[in-house]
């Protein structure tokens, strides 16, 4: 199966054995009946070490990402947990992007940091900083592109090769883009990180993580970690996940090509001050997102003329665009970061400006979400 949408429909996914259901079952059970003591049946115990359901997930993970083992978890930051712990003791060091995620800021700030890792926050466009920051103790370089919610693009090739060249792994966040975007395994990423809950599910309807390793060594590692941490997806979420996987390729083409008019719409708007897109010619990273991109993604963000208290006033006048947190799904989202889901870096040097505003752009008619917009601009 070379082709990704065929893949995201086969790929770990066989009709069931015993009763040819073509869609994986929720195998809603938490343990297994095993033929003697000792004697599994197909390698199941039980259902925090392994389930029938996640097993497909997972192996679907690994095919559309090229990694060789995928892992499902309860939540992306249960994801990133794990790698971190894997990976890292007190006194290492992590390189972390220069607007990365709130969630992962928080994680390594507040919580990692406590337990002695070290972490410097880096602008990932610039690989001689990155190569400047990197200490003997640095174990990860975490990289996020497009980043949330600035949209800016790192070089995945360059940075595997500043990282393995200190005997550090490259993490890449994957989230923005998903595997049908981009392929950062490929490019040199040792892991790959998603919020299955965005547009691998693309519903709004599931939370879920999912780690792949491009080393099956690493994958065990991994795996081991995800068993004795237990941040396990639970089968109905790992369910719902795999649907949403099937429709994945359809979906991204439809974000993109409304994203791509909404830029177009915004770029225009006298309101607009500045659009954050990496499919613009002036975006600085535009070049190397063009490079290791499909295409540019359903993410736009923009400030406003007007300042924070203009940005407010946009994101609650509109009515298509729903105002909530999360991004992925099929319907449009709109957020104020610096209140909303980046709350949690004010004060730190990952702060975001206050008259930022962030779109997921969903799949409805793109006439109507222009229109709701320029009502909420005018």
């Amino acid at each position: 199966m070379s082709s990704f949408e065929t893949r995201a429909i086969h790929a770990g996914q066989e009709p069931d054995p015993y009763t040819g259901s073509v869609i994986v079952p929720i195998y809603a059970t938490s343990t297994y009946k095993q033929d003697g003591v000792g004697g599994l049946r197909g390698g199941y115990e039980y259902s925090r070490s392994a389930n029938p359901t996640r097993t497909a997930l997972e192996e679907a993970l690994a095919a559309l990402e090229g990694g060789a083992r995928g892992l499902a978890f309860a939540s992306g930051l249960a994801a990133e947990d794990a790698v971190f712990r894997t990976t890292c003791r007190p006194g290492d060091h992590v390189i972390l992007p220069g607007d990365a995620y709130g969630g992962t800021f928080r994680l390594v700030a507040r919580v990692l940091a406590a337990w002695g890792v070290e972490y410097t926050p880096v602008p990932l466009g610039d690989l001689d900083a990155v190569r400047a920051a990197i200490r003997p103790t640095t174990k990860i370089v975490w990289c996020e592109t497009p980043t949330n919610p600035l949209l800016g693009i790192a070089d995945i090739a360059g940075l595997a090769g500043v990282a393995h060249d200190a005997g550090a792994l490259l993490v890449v966040d994957n989230t923005f883009a998903s595997p049908y975007l981009q392929q950062p395994i490929a490019l040199g990423a040792d892991v790959v990180v998603q919020s299955t809950t965005k547009y691998l599910g693309g519903h709004s309807d599931v939370v879920g993580g999912a780690l792949i390793a491009a080393d099956a060594g690493l994958g065990d590692e991994l795996a081991f970690h995800q068993n004795a941490m237990g941040a396990v997806a639970g089968p109905f979420d790992a369910w719902l996940v795999l649907r949403g996987i099937k429709t994945l390729a359809v979906r991204m083409d439809r974000h993109c090509d409304n994203a791509e008019r909404v830029v177009e719409f915004l770029s225009s708007h006298p309101a607009v001050a500045t659009v954050l897109y990496p499919g613009l010619d002036s975006h600085p990273g535009h070049d190397i997102a063009a490079r290791q991109m499909r295409r540019f993604g359903g993410m736009v963000s923009f400030t406003l003329r007007g300042g924070v208290e203009t940005a407010l006033k946009v994101c609650g006048l509109v009515s298509v665009f729903i105002l909530g947190e999360s991004l992925g799904g099929v319907e449009s989202l709109i957020e104020h970061p610096g209140r909303m889901t980046h709350a949690s870096v004010a004060g730190s040097p990952l702060e975001v400006p206050d008259d930022l505003v962030r779109l997921s752009v969903g799949i409805e008619n793109i006439d109507d979400l222009i229109a709701d917009l320029a009502s909420a601009l005018a």
